[in-house]
Formats: C-alpha cells, structure tokens, sequence
C-alpha cells in the first residue's frame, strides 16, 4: 500500500511514524515533511505542495489514500479536490472545515444545536470591538474568527490588554473579524475522535499546554507539550462530551447538510462545579478539524492497532467496526522552540545530540530542515521528545533527561509538562 501524508510538522511526523509500523505499507510520501519524516527508505518527502500537483502525484504513483494534517489545505479545499479527482482521502472539506476555519461559524453552529460554549459577541470593525470591551468585566477572551496557526487568542486581564489585542489582530498579520468570548474557569482538556460522516472513534484523552511559560504564563502558542491519557477526564465526562458535544456536532453538521468526516478535536473547558453541585460544568473553548499538535505525539505513542486499518474504515464509513487498542502507560510529549518562538523564531541553528528512537521514546520532528548532512531549526516549534511510562512522573523523567543531551543555539522548553496530572496523582495518593 501507498500512502500520502499532507503536512511539515510533529503532528505529521507521528502520523507516518505510526503508518510506518504497519506491515501492510509499502511507502509513504510525505509533502513536503521534514528531516524526521524522511528517516528509513520507505518515507520519501516530496517538494509538490499545490493541490493539483499533489492530485496528479497521487494518479502518478497510484496512492491508495492521503492523509491531510494541517488545516490551512483542508480550509482550501483540498479534500473536496481529491474526491473530484476519485481519489481517497481522510479529512473534512472545505464547508465543513469551517469549524475550525471560522470561529464565527463555529460559535453559530454551537449555539444552533446547543452544544455548550462561552457567551461570544462578534465584531467586523475594530471601533465596535473596542466600545464592546468599555463596557464588560475583565479578564475576556479575543481571537481572530480565522486561522492564526494557535496563536490568535489573547486572555486580556485588563482593558489595555484587550485594546491592544483588538489593534494587534485588525492591524496586523490578522486582520479578520474578531469574536469576544466571557472567560472562562477551570481546566482545559484535548478530547479528538475520528468521524466517518456518521460514525464516530474516540482517540486517548490528552491534555495540552498552550502558553509559552511554566506555571501556564506568557503568550499563547501553538502548544509547548501534551501528555496522555488525561487524568481530568473522567469516565462520567468522558460520556458528557460523547453525548453532549461529539455527537450533536457530528449529528449537526450532517443536519446541516455538511456531513462531517476526518479527525474532530474539541477544546474542552471543565469547570469546578455546575450550578453549586458536585458535577463539573462543560463548555467548548474551540474546534480543531485535525488531530492536535503536540497532542498527536504522545497519542500515537500509545496506539497500539494498525493505524493503516482504521484509517481505512474511516474512509470507506465503517468506523463502526473499528476499535483501537491503547498502551496503559502514560506518554508525555514536551516541545522544544526556537528563542523568539511564538513571535520571531531565530532560525537556521545545527542539531546535537538527537537520540535513536526506541520502543519508549521518539523524537519527532516539527521545523526541522537537513542542510550538509546536519539537521537544523527552520521554524518556532523544532522537535517534540515524546516517552513512555508506567507513570506521568516516570515518562515526565525520561523525556527531560534526553532534552539534556539535546541542543540547538536558544532552543527553549517548559520544564512542567504534565503538572496538572503530576498535582492531581499527589493529592489522590
């Protein structure tokens, strides 16, 4: 079998690596990858990236099926181009990628069917943002309606804040309409499934760290770390997502006449309590129309089935029949960025001391480029040092102490990925 992976980054690198350990594969092409994906002679990167390019590359060398990782080709149709062209492919089109291509759309399309989100107000016009901000209680969320690669959300704790987010999103490299969302308490969990256009799969529970800083400060980003499985969902709200997001979302959209397949990721904030009781409160901050990025590292860690098969269910609509095993460690994956990462990331800086990869620990790729036989940084997040343990704070240990022999001129780390677990085990034990 011929596959064709979409994508550059370490959400991809997991994605063929995974693919790679199925004996069913013949090769993998990778577009255009980067110095991770291309590691034994059976992934090959490739340069063609225009979607009819990558069409008659399919035709070319007969591909069974492509996968699409990121979402800037799923939000330009490129799913909807390859079925025209008759050619397999997982992903959502264009229409229904709106989930994550347009906040706005996103917000409606909750509201409509009733699936529990922030209280949001959208603007076109940075003037009726800004007198919106006058008159509500801070802290408040800002984001860009569109695409900002995860970095097109501020947490403004003062007006100020919000007043220079507003101007920074409508005067700079985003300006698009902007949506004012309340904040909102508790604590942010990773929950993405596979969907068919009717049936759906539910991958491990994960949990991501989106600011730039330990103890969850500075700016956000496009994540600095991810574990699985996520310890805050629990069976009783793993079953409230199932019933009260998953489904009506993928019930919705196929209501709506946009019928849902590829990979749906729902950002989901748990709160303390709903309305005084004991049950915690869940709202949706955000749809992703891909699997997550660092979330995918430590996931495909733990997969344990032959991801070539369950792809191929999703594709032909018998997800129903699918099922995944999963390791019972815990994996945890931490980001190591470029210095100036999220904003200006230095670039161009040799690579030492990356370790082989083992049955508990890979490495996998983000921006990374080969450049005379070395490898070097070409963007913000470079690599993601992704392991496996019996425990959060056994996996947490292994990936630290092989980031120590790792470096690059300014590379940067959290040093607390999976503190919330690590603080959750204490206080149960």
């Amino acid at each position: 079998m011929k596959l064709l992976v979409i994508g550059s980054g370490g959400r991809e690198h997991a994605l063929v690596w995974r693919l790679s350990l199925s004996p069913r594969v013949k090769k993998i092409y990778v577009s255009p990858g980067n110095a991770g994906t291309a590691n034994n002679d059976r992934i090959e990167n490739i340069s063609e990236t225009d979607i009819n390019d990558l069409i008659n590359f399919a035709k070319i060398h007969n591909i069974n099926m492509t996968i699409v990782g990121p979402e800037a080709p799923l939000a330009a149709g490129i799913v909807d181009n390859f079925r025209e062209a008759g050619l397999k492919i997982f992903g959502p089109t264009k229409a229904a990628a709106q989930l994550e291509s347009s906040k706005i759309f996103a917000k409606n399309f909750m509201i409509k069917h009733k699936i529990p989100t922030a209280k949001y107000a959208c603007f076109e016009n940075a003037v009726e943002a800004h007198n919106y901000i006058d008159n509500e209680e801070m802290p408040i969320v800002i984001k860009v309606d569109g695409l900002a690669s995860g970095k097109g959300v501020v947490v403004a704790k003062s007006k100020e804040e919000a007043h220079d987010a507003i101007n920074k999103f409508t005067n700079n490299f985003y300006s698009q309409n902007i949506l004012i969302e309340e904040y909102l308490e508790g604590e942010e969990a990773s929950f993405i499934v596979m969907s068919d256009g009717t049936n759906v799969l539910a991958l491990a529970t994960s949990q991501d760290h989106k600011r730039l800083l330990d103890e969850d400060l500075g700016p956000n980003t496009g994540g600095m770390g991810a574990y699985s499985p996520a310890s805050i969902i629990t069976p009783d709200i793993y079953n409230r997502i199932m019933r009260d997001v998953i489904l009506p979302t993928i019930n919705g959209m196929s209501k709506d006449g946009i019928p849902f397949t590829g990979f749906l990721y729902a950002g989901v904030m748990i709160s303390n309590k709903l309305n005084n009781s004991a049950e915690k409160d869940i709202k949706i901050l955000e749809f992703n129309c891909r699997i997550g990025d660092p979330e995918a590292q430590p996931i495909m860690m733990r997969m344990k089935t032959d991801l070539v098969d369950i792809f191929e269910h999703a594709i032909n609509n018998s997800l129903d029949k699918a099922e995944i095993m999963w390791d019972r460690r815990t994996a945890v994956g931490v980001v190591i960025a470029s210095k100036g990462y999220p904003d200006n990331p230095e670039l161009g800086f040799p690579i030492t001391g990356l370790p082989k990869d083992t049955d508990e620990c890979v490495v996998f790729h983000s921006a990374t480029k080969k450049l005379n036989n070395e490898i070097i940084t070409s963007g913000g997040r470079v690599l993601c040092v992704t392991t496996l343990g019996d425990s959060i704070r056994i996996a947490r240990e292994k990936a630290y102490d092989i980031i120590s022999n790792i470096h690059f001129d300014g590379m940067q780390y959290r040093k607390d990925i999976g503190w919330r677990a690590m603080k959750s085990n204490k206080k149960n034990n």
